[in-house]
Order: C-alpha cells, then sequence, then structure tokens
C-alpha cells in the first residue's frame, strides 16, 4: 500500500533525513520517499500499518502531519 502525508514544518534536507528516518522505522513500513519541495512523504507499506502510526512518527519526529 502507498500513503501520502502533507508534512508542515521541514525546511531543509535535515529536516528530510529526519521525516524519512523516522516514517522508515515504523514497523511494516519498507519505503518512504519525503519531498521537501512538496511538503509531502509518500510511504510505501503493508497493510497492517496504520494512518496513526504514522503520523505518529512524523510528530515525534517533531513535524506536523497537515
Amino acid at each position: 500500500m502507498k500513503t501520502n502525508l502533507k508534512i508542515d514544518g521541514m525546511s531543509c534536507e535535515h529536516c528530510v533525513k529526519h521525516v524519512k528516518d523516522a516514517l522508515e522505522e515504523v514497523a511494516g513500513v519498507s519505503s518512504a520517499a519525503v519531498s521537501l519541495k512538496e511538503n509531502s512523504a509518500v510511504v510505501d507499506h503493508g497493510d497492517a500499518v496504520t494512518l496513526d502510526a504514522l503520523k505518529a512518527a512524523v510528530v515525534e519526529a517533531g513535524y506536523e502531519v497537515v
């Protein structure tokens, strides 16, 4: 499955890496592509991964899902 997230608060490539790493640490996530230009992430994951789990990872990393 793929989930698209709009992310607020990223301002540099370090932010992008931080969000990418946080999303990829969620159990069941196989990859995450994060775009600073689009302020978004596309997360490839298994069926067991919930939107709440993805949002929690982003928030814990210090950013906001909008």
